[in-house]
């Protein structure tokens, strides 16, 4: 991980650092991966009963545990509560009011901040809980009673902290043996410094240099209190992270440089761009999924804006008739992640037939990182009877600064019947929601638990994604030379006859 100092004031508005519960961690990490969509965050929320909302005896209330993700739960008096849980640890995590009463199937839906969940039953122990803005559910087995630590307070103090953070990616993280990281070794070498008297500057440094090694931009941590504040993630190595000053200077460059001084349309808060070029193509920019409303980034909002700019940019007279595009690039060389289901949103629009764009799975044994939960199949569904949609030939165009659902985006546009070509260098090689998680000092971390695969069962967690053709991105010798290689080989290929 790099560390990173904060602002003193906590302030960070780009969403790299912001410290936030929920969505894919409790740290959205919009400089390595818009870390956004995934499990429960590790900061407790307050939050009221919801008047007329639950009550005993319906199917989800009771104790529950979730298959993989070290997480369980108390649904009671229409309020669910979550407890991050490992060998040695239990901290409260979630409390989240019911919101209206269960429909037809049982299903309630929980909301906190910016996050909602709905639970549905399947039978008498179990039940499936749905975190909206990802791809999966996930599955719940009834329980009859909290686990032993959950009834007594934690340790505190740095080797508190220290064995937490490690017990947790020992119990959690699915990557070690493809990172070429021996864990257990890491905790012989970094636990005999941590004391009673390690200061807080002094234990930052040991985690991020522990987890250093595994290159892993979800892998973040961060502590932000009054008196210290700093940040450390991980990024590949040789790869450059998709951070807000990135985007710009890529973003003015291909306006200058391939659209001939043309500003892209810009739409939802210019994170999306569209361009019309000659030859009959079109060309869409996306630098994230997510923040196309506001900063909170709500997943419901997100994707009802995203249905509205589609609408604008995929039209009738784009799909259909004598002005239908002969091609379409799609830049994602700049993307720092987010929500996967917006990515297969917008692949929605690029297909006429059902297919599969990726499985996912977490891992689910605390002492064997190889095995997992049941696999989830998500597939990439055709847009509604009625919208205009396009199947005709795509270039994607791709880098190692193709983060996260960046990257779910190119395995569903990959995997489309329509003729998809990758352009570009690997993606980052970082596809889990990341798993947020909170130390007894209240500093915030993310570890990655699970591993998604193409159709064909391939996972790409590490080097990334490979292109089809393989060409230099915004190297600094094709800045100094005015050259965008993968988007002139995107025009060439896709302007042929």
């Amino acid at each position: 991980m790099t560390p990173v100092t904060t602002p003193a004031d906590g302030g960070q508005d780009d969403g790299r650092r912001a410290a936030r519960p929920g969505r894919r961690s409790v740290l959205m990490a919009a400089g390595t991966a818009l870390a956004l969509s995934g499990t429960f965050g590790a900061t407790a929320v307050a939050a009221p009963r919801q008047r007329g909302a639950g009550g005993t005896g319906h199917p989800t209330d009771g104790l529950w545990r979730m298959d993989g993700y070290g997480m369980v739960l108390r649904i009671q008096d229409g309020v669910l509560r979550s407890w991050d849980t490992t060998a040695i640890s239990c901290r409260p995590a979630l409390n989240a009011p019911q919101q209206g009463a269960a429909g037809p199937d049982g299903a309630v839906r929980f909301e906190a901040d910016d996050m909602a969940f709905t639970v549905r039953p399947q039978a008498k122990d179990r039940a499936t809980l749905l975190v909206h803005g990802t791809a999966a559910d996930r599955d719940l087995r009834r329980i009859s009673a909290l686990p032993p630590h959950c009834g007594r307070p934690g340790a505190t103090g740095p080797v508190a902290d220290f064995d937490v953070f490690w017990q947790t990616f020992a119990e959690q993280y699915a990557f070690f043996q493809s990172r070429g990281v021996d864990w257990n070794r890491a905790r012989a070498t970094y636990r005999p410094r941590v004391t009673a008297r390690t200061g807080p500057a002094e234990l930052f440094d040991i985690l991020a240099e522990m987890t250093a090694p595994l290159q892993d931009s979800h892998v973040a941590l961060a502590a932000n209190s009054p008196d210290f504040q700093r940040f450390a993630d991980g990024i590949r190595s040789g790869t450059v992270a998709p951070d807000e000053a990135y985007e710009q200077k890529t973003r003015l460059f291909i306006e200058r440089r391939d659209l001939a001084g043309r500003p892209l349309e810009s739409h939802a808060q210019g994170v999306i761009g569209y361009a019309d070029l000659p030859g009959g193509l079109g060309y869409l920019r996306i630098s994230r999924f997510a923040g196309y409303v506001d900063n909170r980034g709500r997943y419901d909002d997100d994707a009802a804006e995203l249905e509205r700019v589609l609408d604008r940019i995929v039209t009738r007279a784009r799909t259909a008739g004598p002005g239908r595009w002969r091609g379409l690039i799609i830049d994602v060389r700049v993307n720092a992640g987010g929500y996967d289901p917006l990515g297969l949103a917008i692949a929605s629009r690029l297909t006429d037939r059902s297919y599969t764009a990726f499985t996912k799975q977490a891992r689910n044994d605390p002492r064997d990182e190889t095995r997992f939960t049941r696999r989830r199949t998500v597939r990439v569904q055709p847009a509604a009877p009625g919208t205009p949609r396009y199947d005709g030939p795509v270039a994607l165009l791709i880098s190692g600064a193709t983060v996260s659902a960046g990257e779910t985006f190119t395995h569903a546009v990959q995997e489309r019947p329509g003729l998809t070509t990758l352009i570009g260098e690997n993606t980052q090689g970082v596809f889990s929601d990341t798993l947020g998680r909170e130390l007894p000092n209240g500093w915030q971390f993310t570890l990655s638990n699970e591993r998604y695969t193409d159709p064909r069962g391939r996972s790409f967690e590490g080097p990334g994604i490979p292109a089809d053709i393989r060409t230099p991105v915004f190297t600094d010798q094709e800045f100094a030379a005015d050259r965008d290689t993968a988007f002139d080989r995107a025009r060439q290929i896709l302007g042929r006859p």
